[in-house]
Protein backbone atom coordinates (compact mmCIF):
# COMPACT_ATOMS: atom_id res chain seq x y z
CA UNK A 1 0.00 0.00 0.00
CA UNK A 2 1.25 3.48 -0.86
CA UNK A 3 2.24 5.40 2.25
CA UNK A 4 1.40 9.09 2.48
CA UNK A 5 5.03 10.27 2.37
CA UNK A 6 5.39 8.82 -1.13
CA UNK A 7 3.12 11.57 -2.45
CA UNK A 8 5.83 14.05 -1.51
CA UNK A 9 8.94 12.03 -2.36
CA UNK A 10 12.11 11.11 -0.49
CA UNK A 11 15.12 13.34 0.00
CA UNK A 12 18.41 13.62 1.85
CA UNK A 13 19.71 16.78 3.51
CA UNK A 14 23.39 16.99 4.47
CA UNK A 15 24.36 19.86 6.76
CA UNK A 16 27.87 21.33 6.71
CA UNK A 17 28.03 23.57 9.79
CA UNK A 18 31.03 25.79 8.99
CA UNK A 19 31.30 29.26 7.45
CA UNK A 20 34.13 31.69 6.88
CA UNK A 21 32.19 34.30 8.87
CA UNK A 22 28.83 34.52 10.64
CA UNK A 23 26.38 36.78 8.82
CA UNK A 24 24.55 39.18 11.18
CA UNK A 25 21.08 38.13 9.99
CA UNK A 26 21.70 34.36 10.09
CA UNK A 27 20.05 32.13 12.70
CA UNK A 28 21.09 28.84 11.10
CA UNK A 29 23.35 26.36 12.84
CA UNK A 30 26.61 27.71 11.44
CA UNK A 31 30.00 28.14 13.08
CA UNK A 32 33.37 29.71 12.29
CA UNK A 33 36.31 27.37 12.91
CA UNK A 34 39.99 27.95 12.20
CA UNK A 35 40.78 24.25 11.99
CA UNK A 36 38.65 21.52 10.40
CA UNK A 37 39.78 17.90 10.12
CA UNK A 38 38.16 17.11 6.79
CA UNK A 39 39.08 13.43 7.03
CA UNK A 40 37.19 13.02 10.31
CA UNK A 41 34.15 14.82 8.94
CA UNK A 42 34.18 12.74 5.77
CA UNK A 43 34.21 9.52 7.77
CA UNK A 44 31.40 10.77 10.03
CA UNK A 45 29.13 11.59 7.10
CA UNK A 46 29.83 8.23 5.47
CA UNK A 47 29.07 6.42 8.73
CA UNK A 48 25.80 8.30 9.17
CA UNK A 49 24.77 7.62 5.57
CA UNK A 50 25.28 3.91 6.11
CA UNK A 51 23.13 4.03 9.23
CA UNK A 52 20.38 6.00 7.47
CA UNK A 53 20.39 3.62 4.53
CA UNK A 54 19.87 0.64 6.83
CA UNK A 55 16.59 2.24 7.98
CA UNK A 56 15.27 3.00 4.51
CA UNK A 57 16.21 0.10 2.24
CA UNK A 58 14.84 0.18 -1.28
CA UNK A 59 13.49 3.72 -1.17
CA UNK A 60 13.97 5.69 -4.37
CA UNK A 61 15.87 8.88 -3.65
CA UNK A 62 14.60 11.97 -5.48
CA UNK A 63 16.95 14.71 -4.29
CA UNK A 64 20.05 15.47 -2.23
CA UNK A 65 20.81 18.87 -0.75
CA UNK A 66 24.13 19.98 0.73
CA UNK A 67 23.21 22.93 2.97
CA UNK A 68 24.80 24.90 5.74
CA UNK A 69 26.75 26.72 6.81
CA UNK A 70 28.71 26.95 3.60
CA UNK A 71 29.02 23.49 2.03
CA UNK A 72 31.11 24.85 -0.84
CA UNK A 73 33.88 24.95 1.79
CA UNK A 74 33.81 21.15 1.88
CA UNK A 75 36.60 19.33 0.11
CA UNK A 76 35.35 18.26 -3.33
CA UNK A 77 36.71 14.77 -2.65
CA UNK A 78 34.46 14.57 0.41
CA UNK A 79 31.43 15.56 -1.65
CA UNK A 80 32.40 12.98 -4.28
CA UNK A 81 32.70 10.18 -1.72
CA UNK A 82 29.37 11.11 -0.15
CA UNK A 83 27.60 11.08 -3.52
CA UNK A 84 29.21 7.74 -4.44
CA UNK A 85 28.01 6.27 -1.14
CA UNK A 86 24.50 7.64 -1.64
CA UNK A 87 24.24 6.05 -5.07
CA UNK A 88 25.40 2.72 -3.65
CA UNK A 89 22.91 2.75 -0.75
CA UNK A 90 19.67 3.83 -2.45
CA UNK A 91 18.07 3.42 -5.85
CA UNK A 92 17.92 6.93 -7.29
CA UNK A 93 15.45 8.67 -9.57
CA UNK A 94 16.50 9.08 -13.19
CA UNK A 95 16.40 12.86 -12.68
CA UNK A 96 18.13 12.84 -9.27
CA UNK A 97 18.84 16.44 -8.26
CA UNK A 98 21.97 17.07 -6.17
CA UNK A 99 22.18 20.69 -4.98
CA UNK A 100 25.10 22.33 -3.22
CA UNK A 101 24.86 25.76 -1.59
CA UNK A 102 27.78 28.05 -2.37
CA UNK A 103 29.07 31.46 -1.47
CA UNK A 104 30.44 33.37 -4.43
CA UNK A 105 33.96 33.94 -3.18
CA UNK A 106 36.59 33.53 -5.86
CA UNK A 107 38.31 30.62 -4.08
CA UNK A 108 35.09 28.62 -3.98
CA UNK A 109 34.24 29.49 -7.57
CA UNK A 110 37.46 27.81 -8.64
CA UNK A 111 36.19 24.60 -7.07
CA UNK A 112 32.97 24.48 -9.09
CA UNK A 113 34.46 22.21 -11.76
CA UNK A 114 35.49 19.72 -9.07
CA UNK A 115 32.02 19.76 -7.49
CA UNK A 116 30.46 19.15 -10.89
CA UNK A 117 32.81 16.21 -11.48
CA UNK A 118 31.87 14.90 -8.01
CA UNK A 119 28.26 14.61 -9.12
CA UNK A 120 26.63 17.90 -8.04
CA UNK A 121 23.98 18.84 -10.62
CA UNK A 122 22.72 22.15 -9.25
CA UNK A 123 24.29 25.06 -7.35
CA UNK A 124 22.44 27.56 -5.18
CA UNK A 125 24.48 30.72 -4.66
CA UNK A 126 24.09 33.09 -1.71
CA UNK A 127 24.60 36.37 -3.53
CA UNK A 128 22.08 38.32 -1.33
CA UNK A 129 22.55 41.79 -2.89
CA UNK A 130 23.86 43.40 -6.05
CA UNK A 131 25.45 46.47 -4.51
CA UNK A 132 28.57 46.62 -2.40
CA UNK A 133 27.20 48.87 0.35
CA UNK A 134 24.41 46.46 1.21
CA UNK A 135 26.71 43.46 0.90
CA UNK A 136 28.93 44.99 3.58
CA UNK A 137 25.89 45.75 5.76
CA UNK A 138 24.81 42.11 5.42
CA UNK A 139 28.24 40.93 6.51
CA UNK A 140 29.05 39.28 3.19
CA UNK A 141 32.70 38.70 2.33
CA UNK A 142 32.28 39.08 -1.45
CA UNK A 143 31.57 42.16 -3.53
CA UNK A 144 29.25 42.46 -6.51
CA UNK A 145 31.86 41.88 -9.20
CA UNK A 146 33.15 38.74 -7.42
CA UNK A 147 29.58 37.45 -7.10
CA UNK A 148 28.83 37.91 -10.78
CA UNK A 149 32.17 36.37 -11.81
CA UNK A 150 31.45 33.32 -9.65
CA UNK A 151 27.95 33.09 -11.06
CA UNK A 152 29.34 33.13 -14.59
CA UNK A 153 31.68 30.25 -13.77
CA UNK A 154 28.86 28.28 -12.13
CA UNK A 155 26.58 28.82 -15.12
CA UNK A 156 29.20 27.25 -17.39
CA UNK A 157 29.79 24.27 -15.09
CA UNK A 158 26.25 23.39 -14.03
CA UNK A 159 23.07 22.94 -15.99
CA UNK A 160 21.01 24.49 -13.20
CA UNK A 161 22.02 27.48 -11.07
CA UNK A 162 19.95 29.41 -8.56
CA UNK A 163 20.82 32.39 -6.42
CA UNK A 164 19.40 34.12 -3.36
CA UNK A 165 18.67 37.80 -2.85
CA UNK A 166 17.45 39.54 0.29
CA UNK A 167 15.13 42.53 0.04
CA UNK A 168 13.60 44.84 2.64
CA UNK A 169 17.12 45.91 3.49
CA UNK A 170 18.06 49.05 5.39
CA UNK A 171 17.07 52.26 3.54
CA UNK A 172 16.06 50.29 0.43
CA UNK A 173 13.39 51.98 -1.69
CA UNK A 174 10.90 50.27 -3.97
CA UNK A 175 12.51 51.90 -7.00
CA UNK A 176 15.95 50.60 -6.01
CA UNK A 177 14.64 47.07 -5.46
CA UNK A 178 12.81 47.09 -8.80
CA UNK A 179 16.02 48.10 -10.59
CA UNK A 180 18.12 45.51 -8.73
CA UNK A 181 15.65 42.70 -9.28
CA UNK A 182 15.28 43.45 -12.97
CA UNK A 183 19.08 43.43 -13.25
CA UNK A 184 19.24 40.03 -11.51
CA UNK A 185 16.67 38.55 -13.88
CA UNK A 186 18.71 39.53 -16.93
CA UNK A 187 21.26 36.87 -16.01
CA UNK A 188 20.83 33.36 -17.34
CA UNK A 189 19.09 31.81 -14.37
CA UNK A 190 16.20 29.39 -14.07
CA UNK A 191 15.54 29.77 -10.34
CA UNK A 192 15.83 32.56 -7.79
CA UNK A 193 15.01 32.70 -4.07
CA UNK A 194 13.92 36.13 -2.85
CA UNK A 195 13.66 36.56 0.90
CA UNK A 196 12.38 39.59 2.77
CA UNK A 197 14.84 40.40 5.55
CA UNK A 198 13.58 39.19 8.91
CA UNK A 199 15.18 40.09 12.22
CA UNK A 200 15.69 36.96 14.33
CA UNK A 201 16.42 36.80 18.03
CA UNK A 202 19.89 35.57 18.86
CA UNK A 203 21.49 37.09 15.76
CA UNK A 204 23.73 40.15 15.57
CA UNK A 205 20.94 42.01 13.76
CA UNK A 206 18.49 40.90 16.46
CA UNK A 207 20.70 42.26 19.22
CA UNK A 208 21.28 45.49 17.32
CA UNK A 209 17.55 45.90 16.64
CA UNK A 210 16.69 45.35 20.31
CA UNK A 211 19.06 48.18 21.23
CA UNK A 212 17.48 50.49 18.65
CA UNK A 213 20.63 50.49 16.56
CA UNK A 214 19.29 48.92 13.34
CA UNK A 215 17.89 51.86 11.43
CA UNK A 216 16.14 52.18 8.08
CA UNK A 217 14.15 48.95 8.03
CA UNK A 218 10.91 49.09 6.01
CA UNK A 219 7.59 49.59 7.79
CA UNK A 220 4.72 47.15 7.15
CA UNK A 221 3.32 49.15 4.23
CA UNK A 222 6.65 49.35 2.40
CA UNK A 223 7.30 45.68 3.17
CA UNK A 224 3.98 44.77 1.54
CA UNK A 225 4.78 46.99 -1.45
CA UNK A 226 8.16 45.29 -1.89
CA UNK A 227 6.52 41.87 -1.79
CA UNK A 228 3.95 42.79 -4.45
CA UNK A 229 6.62 44.45 -6.58
CA UNK A 230 8.67 41.25 -6.40
CA UNK A 231 5.77 39.17 -7.69
CA UNK A 232 5.04 41.67 -10.47
CA UNK A 233 8.61 41.91 -11.78
CA UNK A 234 9.28 38.17 -11.63
CA UNK A 235 5.98 37.32 -13.32
CA UNK A 236 6.71 39.80 -16.12
CA UNK A 237 10.12 38.19 -16.65
CA UNK A 238 8.92 34.59 -16.88
CA UNK A 239 9.89 33.68 -13.32
CA UNK A 240 6.58 33.28 -11.48
CA UNK A 241 6.51 32.26 -7.84
CA UNK A 242 5.87 28.58 -7.25
CA UNK A 243 6.31 29.10 -3.49
CA UNK A 244 6.15 32.14 -1.23
CA UNK A 245 9.83 33.08 -1.67
CA UNK A 246 10.88 30.99 -4.67
CA UNK A 247 10.55 31.73 -8.36
CA UNK A 248 11.41 29.51 -11.31
CA UNK A 249 11.01 28.98 -15.00
CA UNK A 250 9.05 25.95 -16.18
CA UNK A 251 10.31 22.66 -14.68
CA UNK A 252 13.10 24.41 -12.74
CA UNK A 253 11.64 24.32 -9.21
CA UNK A 254 13.95 22.99 -6.50
CA UNK A 255 13.04 19.31 -6.31
CA UNK A 256 14.52 18.94 -2.86
CA UNK A 257 12.53 21.80 -1.39
CA UNK A 258 9.38 20.45 -3.06
CA UNK A 259 9.82 17.33 -0.94
CA UNK A 260 9.53 19.53 2.16
CA UNK A 261 6.57 21.51 0.88
CA UNK A 262 4.74 18.43 -0.46
CA UNK A 263 5.29 16.75 2.91
CA UNK A 264 7.44 13.85 1.81
CA UNK A 265 10.08 12.10 3.90
CA UNK A 266 13.62 13.37 4.22
CA UNK A 267 16.63 12.35 6.24
CA UNK A 268 18.75 15.03 7.89
CA UNK A 269 22.46 14.28 8.41
CA UNK A 270 24.89 16.67 10.07
CA UNK A 271 24.87 18.92 13.15
CA UNK A 272 21.41 20.33 13.83
CA UNK A 273 19.86 18.69 10.75
CA UNK A 274 16.14 17.99 10.95
CA UNK A 275 14.21 15.23 9.21
CA UNK A 276 10.82 13.60 8.79
CA UNK A 277 10.89 9.81 8.56
CA UNK A 278 8.06 7.30 8.26
CA UNK A 279 8.70 3.81 9.62
CA UNK A 280 6.09 1.12 10.17
CA UNK A 281 3.38 3.64 9.34
CA UNK A 282 4.54 6.15 11.98
CA UNK A 283 5.96 9.51 10.89
CA UNK A 284 8.51 10.99 13.29
CA UNK A 285 10.41 14.24 13.59
CA UNK A 286 14.17 13.77 13.81
CA UNK A 287 16.81 16.24 14.94
CA UNK A 288 20.57 15.81 15.18
CA UNK A 289 22.59 17.34 17.99
CA UNK A 290 23.54 20.87 16.93
CA UNK A 291 26.97 21.12 18.51
CA UNK A 292 29.46 20.14 15.78
CA UNK A 293 31.96 18.52 18.17
CA UNK A 294 29.29 16.46 19.91
CA UNK A 295 27.81 15.35 16.60
CA UNK A 296 31.22 14.43 15.20
CA UNK A 297 32.14 12.38 18.28
CA UNK A 298 28.77 10.64 18.42
CA UNK A 299 28.92 9.66 14.74
CA UNK A 300 31.40 6.96 15.73
CA UNK A 301 28.63 4.95 17.42
CA UNK A 302 25.56 6.22 15.57
CA UNK A 303 24.12 8.32 18.41
CA UNK A 304 23.96 11.70 16.67
CA UNK A 305 20.20 12.22 17.11
CA UNK A 306 18.00 13.45 19.88
CA UNK A 307 15.15 11.06 20.77
CA UNK A 308 12.72 10.91 17.85
CA UNK A 309 9.29 12.45 18.27
CA UNK A 310 6.38 10.48 16.76
CA UNK A 311 3.90 12.91 15.21
CA UNK A 312 0.19 12.54 15.90
CA UNK A 313 -2.27 12.70 13.02
CA UNK A 314 -3.23 16.22 14.12
CA UNK A 315 0.41 17.33 14.16
CA UNK A 316 1.02 15.85 10.72
CA UNK A 317 -2.10 17.52 9.34
CA UNK A 318 -0.96 20.88 10.70
CA UNK A 319 2.51 20.48 9.20
CA UNK A 320 0.94 19.41 5.90
CA UNK A 321 -1.01 22.69 5.74
CA UNK A 322 1.91 24.81 6.98
CA UNK A 323 4.17 23.46 4.26
CA UNK A 324 1.79 22.78 1.39
CA UNK A 325 -0.10 26.06 1.38
CA UNK A 326 3.20 27.87 0.73
CA UNK A 327 3.03 26.39 -2.77
CA UNK A 328 1.07 28.01 -5.61
CA UNK A 329 -0.29 24.55 -6.42
CA UNK A 330 -1.92 24.35 -2.98
CA UNK A 331 -2.82 21.13 -1.19
CA UNK A 332 -5.02 18.13 -1.81
CA UNK A 333 -8.03 18.25 0.49
CA UNK A 334 -8.51 14.49 0.27
CA UNK A 335 -4.90 13.98 1.30
CA UNK A 336 -5.45 16.28 4.28
CA UNK A 337 -8.46 14.19 5.26
CA UNK A 338 -6.40 11.01 4.94
CA UNK A 339 -3.66 12.39 7.19
CA UNK A 340 -5.89 13.98 9.83
CA UNK A 341 -8.81 11.56 9.85
CA UNK A 342 -11.33 14.31 9.07
CA UNK A 343 -12.08 16.82 6.35
CA UNK A 344 -11.32 20.53 6.52
CA UNK A 345 -14.08 22.53 8.21
CA UNK A 346 -16.38 23.50 5.32
CA UNK A 347 -17.62 26.63 7.12
CA UNK A 348 -14.04 27.88 7.56
CA UNK A 349 -13.22 27.08 3.95
CA UNK A 350 -16.34 28.89 2.68
CA UNK A 351 -15.57 31.94 4.84
CA UNK A 352 -12.04 32.21 3.44
CA UNK A 353 -13.38 31.82 -0.10
CA UNK A 354 -15.86 34.65 0.55
CA UNK A 355 -12.97 36.82 1.77
CA UNK A 356 -11.03 36.07 -1.41
CA UNK A 357 -8.18 34.42 0.50
CA UNK A 358 -8.42 30.95 -1.05
CA UNK A 359 -10.00 29.17 -3.98
CA UNK A 360 -10.88 25.56 -4.73
CA UNK A 361 -9.85 23.82 -7.94
CA UNK A 362 -11.33 20.31 -7.93
CA UNK A 363 -9.60 18.60 -4.97
CA UNK A 364 -7.03 21.34 -4.39
CA UNK A 365 -7.23 24.20 -1.92
CA UNK A 366 -5.10 27.08 -3.21
CA UNK A 367 -4.18 30.34 -1.51
CA UNK A 368 -5.07 33.37 -3.65
CA UNK A 369 -2.78 36.26 -4.55
CA UNK A 370 -4.64 38.28 -1.95
CA UNK A 371 -4.11 35.57 0.66
CA UNK A 372 -0.36 35.01 0.29
CA UNK A 373 0.75 38.20 2.08
CA UNK A 374 -1.26 37.04 5.13
CA UNK A 375 -0.55 33.32 4.69
CA UNK A 376 -0.03 32.60 8.39
CA UNK A 377 -3.45 34.03 9.20
CA UNK A 378 -5.04 31.95 6.43
CA UNK A 379 -3.48 28.76 7.76
CA UNK A 380 -4.48 29.59 11.33
CA UNK A 381 -8.07 30.15 10.19
CA UNK A 382 -8.14 26.67 8.59
CA UNK A 383 -6.78 24.76 11.55
CA UNK A 384 -9.17 22.98 13.94
CA UNK A 385 -10.17 24.96 17.02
Amino acid sequence: MTEDWQQGGFGLYIHWPFCEAKCPYCDFNSHVSRSIDHSLWRNAYLSELKRAASETPGRTLNAVFFGGGTPSLMEPDTVAEIITAIRSYWPVANDLEITLEANPGSVEAGRFAAFCQAGVTRVSMGIQALNDIDLRRLGRLHNTSEALAAFDIARHEFERVSFDLIYGRQDQTAAEWRKELKQALTYTIDHVSLYQLTIEEGTAFGDRYARGKLKGLPDDDLGADLYHLTQEVCEANGMPAYEVSNHARDDAASRHNLIYWRYGDYIGIGPGAHGRLTKDGIKSATEAFSNPTRWLNNAENGTTERPRQPLSRAEQATEFLLMGLRLREGVSMSRYAGISGHSLDSAKVDHLIDLGMIRINQDRLIVSEQGFPVLNAVIEALLPD
